[in-house]
């Protein structure tokens, strides 16, 4: 398989098998075995486990084997499905992160919430790469651009869909892998991030009879069907 986007080599990251499967399945690899990650295949897709600490650990993992394999990525894409925000997308659509943020790290008090930002502790964001992003535009024309949340727990209620929008009212999405896997790919220098998303459900009371796996991720083993045939 020739190279994605026209980086050497790529490592895609996923939280589950099924969102690896379709990954895989749109760039056409079938199944991919163990060994891709020692062996130096042009692109890597790993399946890392659901939330930001898993991400940050298995992405990281990853980025030092290559580099000491001598062959490193060069652009890390955290990808998969996750709830949108309604109004700004739709279920069955797609976003491409300008950013990810941990949207729930910080602290809670009288005043509501403060962010890391806010505590002065360090950044809760991470910005997508400008020109792997400007790809992602031109590749995927349909996709909606915006910050992507990074949560460790799923915003489930009116309540805490209110909140979270009053705090990021440009959010486009959210998920719960993203600013890991981006924590971790800033440690490589020349290691380009971005994130990428097809929406399954909406954001807000959680109602398992409106959710649509099976066709965001139909979606998601089409945008890289769509971003390796470029």
């Amino acid at each position: 398989m020739r190279s994605l986007l026209g980086y050497s080599r790529a490592l895609i990251v996923t939280a589950v098998e099924a969102e690896r499967a379709s990954v895989l399945d749109g760039l056409g690899l079938g199944e991919q075995g163990p060994d891709a990650l020692e062996s130096g295949a042009a692109v890597v897709v790993t399946a890392c486990g659901v939330g930001p600490a898993a991400a940050a650990a298995v992405t990281a993992q990853h980025m030092s084997i290559a580099m000491q394999e001598g062959a490193p990525f060069d652009v890390v894409i955290s990808a998969g499905i996750a709830g949108g925000f309604a109004g700004r997308v739709e279920i069955g659509g797609l976003v491409v992160a300008t950013e990810s943020i941990a949207a729930d790290l910080g602290a809670e008090g009288p005043d509501g919430f403060q962010s890391v930002d806010d505590l002065g502790f360090g950044s809760s964001r991470i910005d997508a790469d400008p020109g792997l992003l400007r790809t992602f535009r031109q590749a995927l024309p349909e996709a909606v651009g915006g910050p992507v949340l990074t949560v460790s727990t799923v915003t489930g209620t009116a309540h805490s869909k209110e909140l979270v929008q009053k705090r990021h009212p440009d959010a486009v999405a959210e998920a719960m892998e993203g600013f890991g896997v981006g924590t971790a790919a800033r440690l490589w220098p020349g290691a380009t991030f971005g994130e990428i998303r097809t929406i399954s459900n909406a954001v807000g009371p959680r109602d398992r009879a409106a959710w649509r796996i099976p066709q965001a991720l139909a979606t998601l083993r089409d945008v890289f069907g769509a971003l390796v045939a470029r």
